[in-house]
């Protein structure tokens, strides 16, 4: 895949996208691990922490690559995953950060590294899907949106609130990314491939409306009381009226 041809291109949006938009936590992660630091030594921690948030990255990126086009069935359960991340992204949208403020230096650097590495995992899985396995262009992603991330995470967080649609655009997105990337699976190919842009589709659909679905589930339920009461802004929804049925006969 050439970088400078509308496909490339095309691959190198969706591989921003999906790094900024899975990126978020990785931000905050990096803020608690350095908040407690003098001024001077938040930004060296930030700064070298990041350096080696991307090396790390890239390690685990050039090792998913070359595991793709060794390990039979590895694409197809890639996909799946990134389908599975989609619906996350957009249904869990109240994440919990529970990182230890360090007092050195050299501990917020490693912790920064270390959080970042296991939380980046879904954002290796993903550029690597949307890249097509070129690591030229995995490695141009993540050292364009790394260093934006980190220092403009304050800014994205207030725009996805702004525009909540975003949310739904990234997992579409990703469930694209992960539809295509399972077709062409060596296992599959020869069979899906007539049908692989139905199948691209119908996964975007199914990540965007399992979500939507998720997220009404759950606004449902705070309004539910144990009780059986009526709740106000439900009028007795069915949900409520079966759970609390439930809840009377344990």
């Amino acid at each position: 895949m050439d970088i400078v041809s509308v496909q490339g291109l095309l691959a190198m949006l969706q591989i921003i996208v999906i790094d900024i938009l899975l990126a978020g936590d990785n931000a905050i992660v990096i803020g608690m691990a350095a908040r407690n630091l003098p001024a001077h030594l938040q930004k060296k921690a930030i700064f070298w922490g990041t350096a080696g948030a991307i090396i790390l990255r890239l390690v685990m990126a050039f090792l998913f690559v070359e595991a793709l086009n060794t390990i039979p069935a590895l694409r197809l359960v890639g996909g799946i995953l990134l389908l599975w991340i989609g619906y996350k992204l957009v249904a869990d949208d109240d994440s919990e950060h529970n990182i230890e403020a360090k007092d050195s230096l050299r501990a917020a650097i490693m912790t920064i590294v270390i959080a970042d590495g296991i939380m980046g995992i879904d954002n290796v899985i993903g550029v690597v899907g949307a890249a097509g396995g070129h690591m030229t262009m995995v490695a141009i992603g993540m050292l364009i949106t790394v260093p934006i991330i980190v220092y403009g995470s304050t800014l994205f967080v207030k725009v996805i609130e702004r525009f909540p649609i975003i949310l739904y655009v990234g997992g579409g997105i990703l469930g694209w990314v992960g539809a295509g990337m399972s077709v062409e699976d060596t296992l599959i190919a020869h069979t899906v491939e007539p049908y692989a842009l139905y199948i691209k589709i119908a996964a975007v659909i199914l990540v965007v409306g399992a979500s939507l679905v998720a997220k009404q589930l759950k606004n449902r339920r705070q309004f539910c009381k144990p009780d059986g009461t009526k709740p106000k802004m439900l009028h007795a929804s069915p949900l409520c009226v079966w759970e609390s049925a439930l809840s009377q006969q344990k």
